[in-house]
Protein backbone atom coordinates (compact mmCIF):
# COMPACT_ATOMS: atom_id res chain seq x y z
CA UNK A 1 0.00 0.00 0.00
CA UNK A 2 1.29 3.42 -0.90
CA UNK A 3 1.13 6.03 1.86
CA UNK A 4 0.73 9.63 0.75
CA UNK A 5 0.83 11.44 4.11
CA UNK A 6 1.96 10.85 7.69
CA UNK A 7 0.16 12.66 10.49
CA UNK A 8 1.42 12.74 14.07
CA UNK A 9 -1.54 13.10 16.41
CA UNK A 10 -1.33 15.48 19.38
CA UNK A 11 -0.94 12.69 21.95
CA UNK A 12 1.96 11.21 19.97
CA UNK A 13 3.61 14.64 19.78
CA UNK A 14 3.40 14.80 23.59
CA UNK A 15 5.00 11.33 23.74
CA UNK A 16 7.84 12.59 21.54
CA UNK A 17 8.37 15.64 23.74
CA UNK A 18 8.39 13.49 26.90
CA UNK A 19 11.03 11.26 25.33
CA UNK A 20 13.07 14.26 24.25
CA UNK A 21 13.02 15.66 27.79
CA UNK A 22 13.95 12.26 29.27
CA UNK A 23 17.03 11.91 27.06
CA UNK A 24 18.00 15.57 27.35
CA UNK A 25 18.20 15.15 31.15
CA UNK A 26 20.64 12.28 30.65
CA UNK A 27 22.96 14.11 28.27
CA UNK A 28 22.67 17.57 26.68
CA UNK A 29 21.93 17.22 22.97
CA UNK A 30 20.72 13.63 23.25
CA UNK A 31 17.11 14.81 23.49
CA UNK A 32 17.35 16.60 20.15
CA UNK A 33 18.96 13.51 18.61
CA UNK A 34 16.07 11.41 19.97
CA UNK A 35 13.53 13.86 18.50
CA UNK A 36 15.18 13.93 15.07
CA UNK A 37 15.58 10.14 14.99
CA UNK A 38 11.99 9.35 15.94
CA UNK A 39 10.60 11.94 13.52
CA UNK A 40 12.70 10.40 10.75
CA UNK A 41 11.38 6.97 11.73
CA UNK A 42 7.80 8.29 11.56
CA UNK A 43 8.44 9.95 8.19
CA UNK A 44 9.65 6.61 6.82
CA UNK A 45 6.05 5.42 7.05
CA UNK A 46 5.54 7.06 3.65
CA UNK A 47 7.56 4.15 2.30
CA UNK A 48 6.98 1.43 4.91
CA UNK A 49 3.53 2.25 6.30
CA UNK A 50 1.28 -0.76 6.67
CA UNK A 51 3.99 -3.45 6.52
CA UNK A 52 4.53 -3.69 10.28
CA UNK A 53 2.81 -6.32 12.39
CA UNK A 54 -0.08 -5.21 14.55
CA UNK A 55 0.21 -5.06 18.31
CA UNK A 56 -2.69 -4.09 20.54
CA UNK A 57 -4.77 -3.00 17.56
CA UNK A 58 -2.18 -0.75 15.90
CA UNK A 59 0.69 -1.27 13.49
CA UNK A 60 3.93 -1.12 15.50
CA UNK A 61 7.24 0.05 14.09
CA UNK A 62 10.30 -0.24 16.32
CA UNK A 63 12.88 2.54 16.30
CA UNK A 64 16.34 1.36 15.30
CA UNK A 65 18.26 3.71 17.61
CA UNK A 66 16.10 4.04 20.74
CA UNK A 67 13.98 1.53 22.68
CA UNK A 68 10.75 3.11 21.44
CA UNK A 69 7.85 1.92 19.32
CA UNK A 70 5.73 3.99 16.98
CA UNK A 71 2.11 2.87 16.94
CA UNK A 72 0.06 3.96 13.95
CA UNK A 73 -3.06 3.34 11.89
CA UNK A 74 -3.41 3.40 8.11
CA UNK A 75 -6.56 4.95 6.67
CA UNK A 76 -7.16 6.04 3.10
CA UNK A 77 -3.47 6.19 2.07
CA UNK A 78 -2.51 8.11 5.22
CA UNK A 79 -0.61 6.92 8.29
CA UNK A 80 -1.73 8.34 11.63
CA UNK A 81 0.83 8.07 14.43
CA UNK A 82 -1.20 7.62 17.61
CA UNK A 83 1.60 6.90 20.10
CA UNK A 84 5.37 6.89 20.48
CA UNK A 85 6.07 4.83 23.59
CA UNK A 86 9.13 3.48 25.42
CA UNK A 87 9.41 -0.29 25.12
CA UNK A 88 11.06 -0.60 28.54
CA UNK A 89 7.82 0.25 30.32
CA UNK A 90 5.49 -2.33 31.84
CA UNK A 91 3.33 -3.87 29.07
CA UNK A 92 0.23 -3.05 31.16
CA UNK A 93 1.21 0.62 31.07
CA UNK A 94 1.66 0.46 27.28
CA UNK A 95 -1.71 -1.29 26.87
CA UNK A 96 -3.33 1.38 29.04
CA UNK A 97 -1.87 4.21 26.98
CA UNK A 98 -2.97 2.60 23.71
CA UNK A 99 -6.41 1.84 25.15
CA UNK A 100 -6.90 5.53 25.85
CA UNK A 101 -6.17 6.33 22.20
CA UNK A 102 -8.21 3.76 20.32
Amino acid sequence: MEIADVFILEEAAVDLENGRLFYEERQPGLGDYFWDTLLSDAESLVVYGGIHAKAMGFHRMLSKRFPYAIYYEVKARSAYVVAVLPMRRDPKWIRGKLGERS
